[in-house]
């Protein structure tokens, strides 16, 4: 099968990406987090903030900012004990138990792994892998990179004035091990949901954040002493304290861009010992040739993709009202927030509560990178789209959101829950109890044609980074929200006529108020 056929089934015919006759083995699953073993080890702090609601850094960044930014972004925050079957009369079922993290992942996999280059008066400067089991750092190499991280950036970061970057892995067999194939693209959402929440807390902190989706895959790769066949980094993330730091140089001479195999030439190869536990790990043969498809070995392919974006009148847009800015305490939204499936209860949403959750949304999203490089309003490569029922002062129907106008666009009248329960391939969720189900759009070429098959995974990373500042915004309005891919993709393009404009549906993420679920919770606050 080629590629294109591949990625083409992944989002349009999932079923067939994973064999009809296979079986999970459960016994065989890896941990959801890495852990490298015999190497210096540095614990992070335990007094976390409770609250994030900016300002919290303090001057010159130190260990305790990185760890409160490592633990709010991916740590392991509260264990969760909940019942799977209905109380028979005699005696519970089976019950499930299961370590939270901030942001939601498939299966609750987690197969996104961190990594950091650091630069701080406490520790040595060098690479570190994130250890989410202990909070602590793990040292892998020892040094100054400053050097060998631009040029693989191609040069168009000043990492010198940086005092971090951020590597944003896939560790594939984490979540292959159940979902097979499938798991090529929910690893990609997976990882945007990280850089959304990594994004969000490092405002409260006031660093400067830029993110990096092009760079020499083989040099980092290697500076982080990572098999290519089992892990690779898909997003770079640099760190710093001066507001006036310059990102995403473009006029740099061609003659000083280095290549990855002479960037890999200036480090000896890292062999670390590291434990998954799952005693066999299976070949993924498909994802091995799709990342190796995706990887970039030469500047030169680094491309800004960026347009301005220009106010198109609409007509029988629906203007919403102008609303503030949500202000939350981000620390307990995070730990308020959870993926509810048949918690919804329908109640009636006020279009100034539709009106501050979407506005919120696409506000937060705004972020620095390498595909839109110095462009004030870039066009965003994702879209919102929803379907709305009970929403007060507004026609029920599905609906695009225009951010830069804060205006709906009504492209189906009616309610649409029949249609949208109807193509959920699980019955998990009752979508007739949910006022607001949104829908990600992108591409549907997936950006192969400006970026390759590396395109794909863009495309993926920037939906979950949409989905993650959506779900928070839910949450700070006192609602709740549940990302699905358990839908039917072309009856949601055909419902949102998506093929015309060249877009296809990405992730479905139904939101509405919840009532309590029943659990048992105790927080890993360290």
């Amino acid at each position: 099968m080629s590629l294109k056929a591949f990625l083409h089934q992944l989002q349009c015919e999932p079923d067939k990406t994973k064999p009809q006759d296979a079986e999970v083995d459960w016994e065989n699953a890896p941990l959801p987090y890495k852990l490298y073993r015999h190497l210096p080890v540095f614990p992070l702090a335990s007094n976390v903030p409770l609250r994030l609601t900016g300002n919290q850094g303090d001057g010159k960044p130190t260990m305790r900012d990185i760890g409160c930014l490592l633990w709010y972004t991916f740590g392991l925050a509260q264990l969760s004990q909940s019942v799977v079957e209905q109380y028979t009369g005699e005696q519970w079922e089976s019950s499930l138990q299961l370590c939270r993290r901030f942001v939601p992942s498939g299966g609750g996999l987690y197969p996104s792994e961190i990594y950091l280059y650091l630069k701080l008066e406490e520790i040595p400067d060098g690479i570190y892998h994130y250890d989410a089991a202990h909070h602590r750092l793990i040292l892998l190499r020892e040094g100054r990179f400053d050097s060998y991280v631009g040029n693989a950036l191609g040069d168009r970061c000043d990492v010198t004035g940086c005092f971090a970057a951020v590597f944003v892995s896939t560790l594939f067999w984490k979540n292959f091990y159940k979902y097979d194939n499938f798991s090529y693209r929910l690893q990609g959402l997976d990882a945007g949901l990280v850089i959304g929440q990594l994004l969000e807390v490092a405002k409260r902190f006031d660093f400067e954040t830029g993110v990096y989706f092009q760079f020499l895959d083989r040099a980092v790769n290697h500076l982080l002493g990572l098999s290519e066949a089992e892990e690779s980094v898909y997003a770079v993330i640099p760190l710093a304290a001066d507001s006036t730091m310059e990102w995403f140089r473009h006029d740099i001479s061609t003659n000083n861009r280095m290549s990855s195999a002479e960037l890999c030439s200036e480090l000896p190869i890292l062999k670390h010992d590291h434990y998954v536990r799952s005693k066999k790990v299976s070949d993924y043969p498909m994802l091995t040739k799709l990342n190796e498809a995706s990887i970039m070995d030469s500047a030169l392919l680094f491309k800004q993709l960026g347009r301005e974006q220009q106010a198109v009148h609409q007509d029988e847009g629906h203007f919403l009202p102008q609303a503030d800015r949500l202000t939350y305490d981000l620390a307990e939204a995070c730990r308020q927030r959870y993926s509810p499936e048949n918690e919804f209860v329908l109640k009636p949403v006020s279009q100034s509560d539709l009106a501050a959750l979407l506005q919120e949304t696409m506000s937060s999203y705004r972020y620095r990178n390498d595909l839109d490089g110095s462009i004030q309003s870039p066009m965003s490569r994702v879209q919102l789209y929803g379907c709305f029922y009970g929403v007060e002062g507004i026609r029920d129907g599905s609906y695009h959101y225009d951010g830069m106008t804060h205006a709906l666009q009504l492209v189906k009248a009616g309610d649409q829950r029949p249609r949208l329960q109807d193509a959920m391939s699980l019955d998990n969720v009752n979508l007739f109890q949910v006022p607001l189900s949104f829908h990600v759009a992108g591409d549907r070429g997936h950006l192969h044609a400006e970026l390759g098959y590396r395109g794909y995974r863009i495309l993926q990373m920037e939906a979950g980074m949409l989905v993650q500042r959506l779900l928070l915004a839910a949450c700070a309005s006192g609602m709740e929200g549940r990302p699905l891919l358990g839908f039917d993709v072309n009856s949601m393009n055909e419902l949102y006529g998506l093929a015309p404009l060249g877009q296809t549906s990405l992730i479905q993420i139904p939101i509405g108020p919840c009532r309590s679920r029943s659990r048992l919770e105790g927080s890993l606050a360290p």
